[in-house]
Formats: C-alpha cells, structure tokens, sequence
C-alpha cells in the first residue's frame, strides 16, 4: 500500500482501529482512515476512498466517506449524491422499502415503530441525512427541493434538534435578498 509523506506521521494503531462498529471489512475501514488522513491530497483521498468502494461497495460507511470528502471539498453536486445515497440507507435501517422520504411521516413512524424524537442510530441517521440533502439543495440554489427537505426534517424534528429552523431561515434571508454572501456564511 502506498504512503505520502503527510502519512508517515499517521499511528498504524489509529490506521488499524475499528472505529465503525465492525460491520465494515478491516481493510476497507483502513482505506476510510487513510483517505481521512491524506483529506489535503485530493487525488491520494479519492483512489483510497475508491478502494474503499472495491473492497465494500455499496457500504453505508463508505458512502458517509465519500459524502464527507466531497462536502468539505465543496464538491456539492457529488456530495449531495452520496448524502441521498446516505438518505437510502437511512430509510433501508428505519424499516422502508421504498426511497421516497416524503412517504415519511408521524403515522408512518408509529406503524414502523421508529422514534425521531429518540437517540436510537437509524431514525438519527434519517434526520441527518434529510437535513444534509436539504442544506445541499439549498447550497446549490435549490430552494423549493431544500425547504421541501428540511420542512419534513422539523415535522419530524419538532424540537429542532437538527437546527433545521437555522437553515430555513437562512434560505428565507437569501431570497429576500438580505443577505448578500448567500448561504456560506450560515454553514450547518
């Protein structure tokens, strides 16, 4: 396996770890932390995120990799791709065949047995998800597809445990075009 310099500095132990709950082959969560470790060289990042995807494809936690290299790179049109694909996998762990989150509501939940209001992984993981797609959309000048996404988010969210209200505020702000550097200076 090939090393840069800036990995020279990286503990085999922390490389090595189980971060993830182990579900996800030792290999591929390597190549996960290595593509964190290497985040400055896009290039080195992306094949190790793509072995990442040989070794599991389909894996949400490679998914989430790819999701959070592309956001922080700005690359949205591709992060937004991996944030539905994270939507999918969400929606799979709260019981839904079906991909169309507007099917989700408090009727739905209580039949599926799923609590947004609680700490439990997957309804989390949905509401994270959501609120991420919603933000890109909005990020991305999307803001009917945005608001739509995070309206489901603070139905489900009453609480706002999402900072949802934050967003939708933000996205009123630029539409009403008071606020004149858009939605990057109100980053989730």
């Amino acid at each position: 396996m090939e090393r840069t310099a800036m990995l020279d500095e990286v503990d085999e132990g922390w490389l090595n770890r189980r971060y993830y709950g182990g579900d996800l082959p030792p290999e591929a969560e390597r190549f996960l932390h290595l593509a964190a470790a290497s985040h400055a060289d896009a290039e080195t990042a992306q094949r190790y995120l793509a072995h990442a995807a040989e070794l599991a494809p389909g894996h949400r936690l490679v998914d989430l990799g790819h999701y959070k290299f592309h956001f922080y790179k700005a690359n949205l049109d591709t992060a937004l791709l991996y944030g539905e694909r994270m939507l999918g996998h969400a929606m799979a762990a709260i019981g839904l065949n079906h991909t169309d989150w507007r099917m989700v509501g408090n009727n739905s939940s209580k039949s599926l047995g799923v609590d947004f209001a609680g700490l439990e992984p997957a309804p989390r993981l949905f509401l994270f998800a959501l609120t991420a797609v919603g933000y890109l959309h909005l990020r991305l000048g999307r803001l009917a597809e945005g608001r739509e996404a995070l309206n489901k988010v603070r139905e489900l969210d009453p609480k706002d445990r999402f900072g949802t209200s934050r967003l939708l505020a933000a996205a009123d702000r630029h539409e009403a075009g008071q606020h004149d550097a858009g939605l990057e200076d109100d980053d989730a």
